[in-house]
């Protein structure tokens, strides 16, 4: 039991996921693994936890965690994912629940007593094996507290002496941040209660433990780890971040085109190629006649839209423009879920549009790939967007991206009418840019189809595999001192 890289995490794809983080944990370590580092991952044991296709056995009882109170344990559970070795943690009434983090009602109440748990069994574990990582990775708020708790075992426990540390941030603007009458029992001891530590105006921010005492920090993309030096980027604590540049790295997220392959797609009706898109039509005339849409549309551009239903994913801008798309006689699908009153608008704009527009408030692996595979284009309007892999998949499945060019759409996507240009993107975040390069967009598929086709076969040639990423993650592993 163990391993050199011990990835935390608060979800995991196939068995958990919310989104981006998900997918980053499913892919990432494998990379890793596949490489010859010997990788595990450590993430929650949830209630909903897809488990179907692998054999997940109970590997440890009664852990002692000790959090909130003494005699609290936890028990773990393993999975063999692929080669490499994944540890569940599990405690009913933290993790038990239909959602990860929250309800329509909000963020659940004891989210930061779920997640110090968490945290503290991910050590007792990690404690338990027949000798200490040399990596420790923490991912997002969930597990920030990973590396405090490394930094200061370190000054104490022998066991621990050359163990590293790096945290990932995937999104800056969920940072964890609670009373602070909770660092009281976390595990923490009191020097940590400070502005160089886990303090942040008289709150317990989890985000900030992570910054302040990684022995690396790393962003989802080379972008975004300069914006969120920035005032308008930096959520708050961009001094921080600039006070710890030196150890900030910016590093894409990779796609896993073993999932997201529209030349060999379960979930897909037609298979097809960047040489031969036949089968892109045939999806598209499927989900057309699947969603009950008019049938005109199979000669119309067909838009698409997947993601959370927040203010990040520019949803307000989509359905601000949804008036203007409607009188271009488009085609266009929402796919998402995540605010009621959000989710209530696109239903009403679908009883407006019956038969040009569907609306689906849920989430599915099925729908997301039937729906990249069916559009022609796909629209991402993100206020801000740390990496993104929405626009990775889209690329791939030769669906044209129009995207607000933040974080890492900026850096994955070629932007029209440039020579070589994947897909659309617009610089000022509003709803008039928004349309504006929707229209280009559509003006291209109308007018000039033979270019439509070229920045297809561009965009499917593109390689945003997970290869190179855990290259650069592997060489900032061994500058903390990895031996493989």
């Amino acid at each position: 039991m163990g391993a050199d890289v011990v990835f935390i995490a608060s979800e995991m794809f196939p068995f958990s996921k919310t989104g981006g983080l998900g997918d980053v944990l499913g892919a990432l370590p494998l990379a890793l693994h596949n490489k010859g580092i010997n990788t595990a991952v450590i993430t929650p044991f949830y209630g909903r936890i897809g488990t179907a296709e692998y054999d997940i056995r109970l590997a440890w009882s009664d852990l002692q965690v000790g959090y909130p109170w003494e005699p609290i344990t936890a028990d773990v559970y393993q999975a063999d994912y692929k080669g490499m070795p994944v540890y569940f943690i599990h405690r009913s009434e933290y993790f038990d629940r239909r959602f990860y983090y929250c309800d329509h009602r909000g963020d659940f109440f004891d989210n930061a007593e779920r997640f110090i748990f968490f945290n503290r069994a991910a050590q007792s574990l990690m404690e338990r094996f027949e000798n200490a990582p040399q990596i420790i990775h923490a991912h997002d708020w969930q597990a920030a507290l990973s590396p405090a708790y490394l930094h200061y075992s370190r000054m104490s426990d022998p066991f621990w002496e050359d163990t590293r540390s790096v945290f990932t941030i995937h999104n800056l603007a969920f940072q964890g941040r609670f009373a602070s009458r909770l660092f009281e029992n976390c595990g923490l001891p009191p020097s940590a209660w400070s502005m160089h530590g886990v303090e942040f105006y008289g709150d317990f921010n989890f985000m900030k433990a992570g910054i302040s005492y990684a022995d690396k920090i790393t962003t989802v993309s080379p972008n975004y780890s300069k914006e969120i030096l920035t005032r308008q980027f930096g959520c708050d604590l961009h001094n921080v971040l600039l006070g710890r540049k030196d150890r900030l790295h910016g590093i894409l997220n990779g796609a896993d085109y073993e999932v997201w392959n529209p030349e060999d797609n379960k979930y897909l009706p037609k298979t097809y190629t960047s040489n031969n898109v036949r089968g892109k039509r045939a999806c598209k005339s499927c989900l057309i006649e699947e969603l009950g849409l008019d049938s005109a549309l199979k000669k119309r551009p067909m838009l698409g839209f997947i993601g959370r239903l927040r203010e990040q994913k520019g949803v307000n801008m989509l359905i601000d423009v949804i008036p203007q798309l409607m009188e271009k006689n488009v085609g266009l699908v929402v796919l998402g879920e995540g605010n009621l009153e959000r989710e209530a608008t696109l239903l009403n704009f679908m009883e407006t549009y019956p038969k040009h527009m569907c609306t689906i408030v849920d989430y599915t692996e099925e729908l997301a790939h039937k729906i990249q595979a069916a559009s022609d284009i796909f629209l991402m309007p993100s206020t801000y967007e740390p990496c993104g892999l929405t626009q990775l998949y889209a690329l791939r499945f030769g669906t044209m991206p129009v995207a607000s060019a933040v974080g890492g759409l900026h850096d994955t996507i070629v932007s029209w009418p440039h020579p070589h240009a994947t897909g659309f993107t617009f610089e000022n975040i509003n709803s008039g840019a928004f349309i504006d390069s929707i229209t280009d967009a559509i003006d291209v598929w109308e007018n000039n189809p033979r270019e439509f086709r070229r920045i297809i076969g561009r965009a499917m040639a593109e390689e945003f595999s997970w290869d190179s990423s855990a290259d650069e993650y592997a060489a900032l592993y061994k500058e903390l001192g990895l031996r493989m």
